[in-house]
């Protein structure tokens, strides 16, 4: 049994973390779908300078959009929304054989407004004017600025993509987001079925940052004699957040609120496992699959951790929902040792941001490059 495949069985979709020209003309992203069951993409400035840099696939068209005069930003968004309309047709078929459940491709607006909401807003009706798919999500980090603009982008009627997520108020905050955004519509008489969000957590990231604190612990005196002991912790916080996180989701769609949504057609707003290629090479290569494996959840696989699980990963039906006293508890270790995490999480967000700015602006850089 193709473990890809089995994922979906236990109520889980995989999205591909990849997109690029080459992926669509060799019919690559139409057999992922069509054989491994993928049911989703997502894409960024980092994946398309990769795309755009490792060959020549892209320099017809920036070259022709040069010489039409166009600037440096408009040949990027035209190459980008070219790819990504063009994913967003291949996955066509998906996306309306599930009824608007599955088949999205992810585009990002500028992470230079992650702090702007109204440029955020106007941006994300143009990008999506642009691309003129119905399985397009826009994404948006979960900012303060951003959460007000996805409140907004929802309600218009935008199926958004939440970014940026590290902890677990800022994801209820997002999730309240889009709970008043459908009660908007509804008051107003307009279609809950036509407006779709999922909410991305961030996984890698936190263990990354966590662990340090942790090492940081057993290198010092604090860790002498500390309960619990800064050593059994690590590696462990980013999977017991999404856990606790997870719970929260449960509870959100287990409430009369919601369930009022839902028979008017609503659609759980999924929470998306990120950033999941693991970055420590003492841990497993799938650590951050195999143990989130739930109902309404999204996993985002970049190429290696996608060879990883498919040559040797393992499906169990809900080992998300496994172990959740003993994430409690992890995360209680971490206050008990004195790691704030609600200052990781702070961090992780601005710092993400400027991850976002590096590579985008990077990508202009090189297609202004190409104009020579």
């Amino acid at each position: 049994m193709n473990p890809l495949r089995q994922l979906s069985d236990y109520g889980q979709s995989w999205w591909i973390d990849n997109l690029s020209r080459d992926m669509l003309r060799n019919g690559e992203l139409e057999r992922r779908w069509r054989q491994d069951g993928l049911r989703g993409v997502t894409s960024n400035p980092a994946i398309f300078h990769k795309a755009i840099a490792a060959g020549s696939a892209y320099d017809e068209q920036i070259h022709r959009l040069f010489a039409e005069g166009k600037s440096v930003h408009e040949v990027y968004e035209e190459v980008v929304t070219t790819d990504v309309r063009d994913a967003c047709d291949v996955l066509r078929p998906l996306h309306d054989r599930s009824e608007g459940l599955h088949g999205f491709v992810s585009l990002e607006v500028s992470p230079h407004l992650a702090y702007d909401a109204e440029a955020s807003i106007r941006e994300a009706h143009h990008l999506r004017a642009k691309v003129g798919r119905p399985n397009l999500y826009i994404k948006i980090p979960g900012t303060e600025a951003g959460i007000h603009a996805i409140e907004t982008l929802l309600f218009d009627g935008v199926s958004v993509n939440i970014t940026l997520l590290f902890a677990i108020d800022v994801y209820e905050a997002v999730a309240e987001a889009y709970l008043r955004a459908l009660e908007r519509r509804l008051a107003e008489g307009r279609s809950l079925t036509e407006v779709s969000s999922v909410a991305s957590f961030f996984l890698s990231r936190i263990d990354n940052l966590v662990d340090r604190a942790l090492h940081a612990k057993i290198q010092t005196e604090n860790g002498v004699g500390a309960e619990p002991r800064p050593q059994d912790l690590l590696g462990r916080t980013a999977i017991a957040n999404a856990k606790l996180a997870y719970q929260r989701f449960l509870h959100i769609t287990d409430s009369d609120r919601w369930r009022r949504l839902a028979e008017r057609g609503a659609r759980p707003q999924q929470l998306v496992w990120a950033s999941t290629s693991t970055k420590n090479p003492k841990y497993s290569d799938v650590m951050y699959v195999e143990p989130l494996i739930g109902r309404n959840t999204v996993n985002t696989l970049p190429d290696v951790t996608l060879a990883a699980y498919a040559d040797h990963g393992k499906a169990r039906a809900g080992t998300v929902e496994e172990g959740v006293d003993e994430a409690a508890e992890v995360l209680s270790g971490l206050e008990r040792l004195g790691i704030d995490l609600e200052g990781v999480t702070n961090q992780l967000q601005r710092e993400g941001v400027q991850k976002f700015i590096e590579p985008y602006d990077a990508l202009l850089d090189l297609i202004a490059a190409k104009r020579g």
